[in-house]
């Protein structure tokens, strides 16, 4: 997923709770998202039928007065992205404290066996 992506993927997740389906402009879509990336109708367009297509979301533009609007609902994928992106980092971060810790190990382990070999 691109950066564009995972950030209307979260904007997903936290509007659309549970199991409800959900009404959502791409413009407010577009305001959410404006303080990090200037997104076009368009590209929110793409960006839904990729996530549609990648089994997080279902969604079926409805036209309305005010423009068209998209009826969003979170497939089991989509409602388990929030904790599935804070595994990842979770994971990530004790894989870099684990290879920092046996970094330290071996170099502390590499002077000791120095000093007992010069000797």
């Amino acid at each position: 997923m691109t950066k564009k992506e995972k950030l209307v993927m979260s904007y997903l997740c936290e509007r659309c709770q549970k199991k409800k389906t959900y009404l959502i402009s791409p413009q407010e879509i577009t305001s959410a998202l404006s303080k990090k990336y200037v997104l076009s109708i368009d590209e929110i367009d793409e960006i839904m039928v990729g996530l549609s297509n990648s089994n997080y979301i279902d969604f079926v533009i409805s036209d309305g007065k005010k423009g068209y609007m998209y009826c969003v609902t979170l497939k089991k994928c989509g409602q388990t992205y929030l904790t599935d992106v804070k595994n990842q980092k979770k994971t990530l971060g004790i894989l870099v404290l684990r290879s920092i810790f046996l970094a330290t190990v071996s170099f502390i382990f590499g002077i000791i066996l120095k000093a007992i070999f010069k000797s």
